[in-house]
């Protein structure tokens, strides 16, 4: 009975940080700050008792998204799962901010392809708090060393991360022109988003040294499984061309569950 009395707070933390993710990936991309919510069909603003209540909207009667309701499971199934087993690495207050963090970064990249700068102003922050946390505790180091460490994990992945941004960079240009000698409009998409630079260099925040290593290897072996998934499913339905090899893919979301996996596996 106590067991089932105590899982209340873990539930409802989880309704309301799903609440709170899916708020955050509906208004950051359109406005960059906190504003209200509004129909993405007739943009008609949802009252907040709307919002909140995951309510149709009012003026052309669109229901709320798939997504919405997937976030909102899966933020309950998570706090309730970590508040049963914490991670060792954070323990349940940073765990719980950790998971809501990833979960803004990761909707907001896979449906916008975007990865903002306050999103980014404020995961360096939290990555330092949590880095600092992670290594001061390793081998009884005390703050100092905790957060150099800490500091040195964000130098390194973003300093990987520019690099390859850079030569992200050639291979945009390369398949620009590839578009224009067939005929077809340049675009603006990139190889490597600067979006996924700044990530790395959060993620190496909160991972430190020598652990950013890891999730970047883990990031782009991730990604480049699911790249050949892809053209695999091409393959099979034979509508693979040679533009397959021309599309990117956003890459923050594998960073996330590399990292994801780093904190809070077993």
């Amino acid at each position: 009975m106590e067991m089932n009395i105590t899982l209340i707070i873990p539930v409802l933390l989880g309704w309301v940080s799903g609440l709170f993710v899916n708020y955050a990936s509906d208004v950051l991309p359109q406005t960059r700050r906190f504003s209200q919510p509004a129909c993405p069909d007739c943009q008609t603003p949802y009252s907040w008792a709307d919002y909140l209540t995951l309510r149709a909207c009012r003026n052309c009667g669109r229901i709320r998204s798939l997504r919405m309701w997937l976030v909102q499971i899966m933020a309950v199934a998570s706090f309730v799962y970590f508040w049963l087993f914490p991670s060792k690495a954070l323990g349940i207050p940073l765990g719980m901010l950790v998971l809501i963090y990833f979960g803004i970064i990761t909707v907001i990249d896979l449906e916008h392809r975007l990865i903002l700068h306050p999103t980014s102003l404020v995961g360096a922050v939290l990555g330092l708090i949590v880095g600092t946390y992670i290594h001061s505790r390793i081998d009884q180091n005390g703050l100092l060393i905790g957060m150099s460490k800490s500091l040195l994990g964000g130098l390194f992945g973003f300093a990987v991360m520019f690099l390859l941004y850079q030569f992200g960079a050639l291979v945009a240009r390369y398949r620009a022109r590839r578009m224009q000698a067939a005929g077809q409009a340049a675009d603006e998409e990139e190889a490597l988003g600067g979006g996924d630079v700044y990530l790395a260099g959060v993620l190496g925040l909160m991972l430190g040294w020598p652990f950013i290593w890891d999730a970047l290897v883990l990031g782009v072996l991730l990604g480049g499984l699911i790249s050949v998934l892809l053209i695999f499913v091409l393959l099979v339905r034979r509508r693979y061309s040679s533009e397959a090899l021309m599309t990117f893919i956003p890459y923050g979301p594998y960073f996330i569950a590399s990292a994801f996996f780093l904190l809070f596996g077993p």
